[in-house]
This record gives C-alpha cells, sequence and structure tokens, in this order.
C-alpha cells in the first residue's frame, strides 16, 4: 500500500463522541470512532442477517475538523471518504491492526434523516462562535446582503447584494470568473 493509503467510502455510526484537539502550529484536528455494521442476506432463511461490524478510527484535519466538531454528535449515521490507513500495533501483551482514515468529506446520511446545511462564509471572522452568521429570516440558504444574514458587527445596509442568476437557464457573464457557490 502506499504511503498516501487507499481512498475510501463508508457509511456508519459515529460511536466516540468527536473530540477537537489543536497542534502547536493552530490546525485543528477532530478524532471519532465510526462503527459500520454488515449485513448480508441469508438465502437459506430468506431474510436479512448481522455479518459484524467494522470499526474505524476517524481523523479530520482543518477547517473540515471545525465543521464536522460543530456537526456532529455520537450516534449521527454519516458517510464520509478518505483515505485508508493500515497501522500495525504491539503493545507487549497485545497485537493487532487498526484501521484509521484521514477524512476527506463527510456529511450525514440522509437516508436515516434530514439535516440542515449553513455555508461557511470562509473569512477570517468565521473562526469563533460568537462569530458565525446568524439568520433573521431562518433560511439556511439566505445570503448576507440580501436574505438578511450578516457577520457579528457588520453595519446593517453595508453589504451589497450580488446577482447569482436572473431566471431559469440564466448563465454567468463572460467576466464573472467565480462560480455562484
Amino acid at each position: 500500500m502506499s504511503d498516501r493509503g487507499d481512498t475510501i467510502t463508508i457509511t456508519g455510526n459515529v460511536a466516540t463522541p468527536p473530540e477537537l484537539k489543536h497542534t502547536p502550529a493552530g490546525v485543528a484536528i477532530v478524532t471519532f470512532r465510526v462503527a459500520s455494521g454488515q449485513r448480508r442476506y441469508d438465502r437459506d432463511a430468506g431474510a436479512w442477517t448481522d455479518a459484524g461490524t467494522n470499526w474505524y478510527t476517524v481523523s479530520v484535519f482543518r477547517s473540515l475538523a471545525e465543521h464536522t466538531y460543530r456537526s456532529l454528535q455520537k450516534g449521527d449515521r454519516v458517510i464520509l471518504t478518505g483515505r485508508l490507513r493500515l497501522r500495525e500495533w504491539d503493545n507487549g501483551t497485545r497485537r493487532g491492526t487498526a484501521i484509521e482514515i484521514d477524512a476527506e468529506a463527510i456529511g450525514h446520511d440522509l437516508l436515516w434523516g434530514t439535516t440542515t446545511f449553513v455555508k461557511d462564509s470562509r473569512g477570517a471572522a468565521s473562526d469563533t462562535p460568537e462569530n458565525w452568521p446568524t439568520t433573521a429570516t431562518g433560511d439556511a440558504w439566505a445570503a448576507p446582503g440580501v436574505d438578511g444574514v450578516q457577520a457579528a458587527g457588520e453595519a446593517e445596509n453595508s453589504a451589497q447584494p450580488v446577482l447569482v442568476a436572473v431566471g431559469p437557464g440564466a448563465a454567468p457573464s463572460a467576466d464573472d470568473d467565480q462560480a455562484p457557490f
């Protein structure tokens, strides 16, 4: 296996509360365990049966770590993709293999419920809870300056509305080099 590991996608339940830590350089790291139950169809019995559980230690870094820490809790059903790492360990009395995933993307598994998405403004002010955007309308898709969303400390009318599209099939102009999302 390469040093970077193989890419894997799993679904499972968050089995431990996500734990947030920071490196001395300030990089956010969140770790937690995921239990991924396996089911098989038993033709003889004509029913689905449990076929064991795989356990993974998940590590998440930087802004994805901060978002994960704010969004997930023990028991949540998730789908995640990342780099698989298998690590042999020996503590003197026991030996084993640790299965770890460095997550590159993670979210709730919508087969099992619903979630509400709040887009990060990607500004330095969004790093602390008191500076997280709030919505006056309660609409998670509200745009700053258009639908009443303002960052903490922002003046009432300081943001200029941004036109994303006009009507069905509207395309961005040739001068527009940014995607609307």
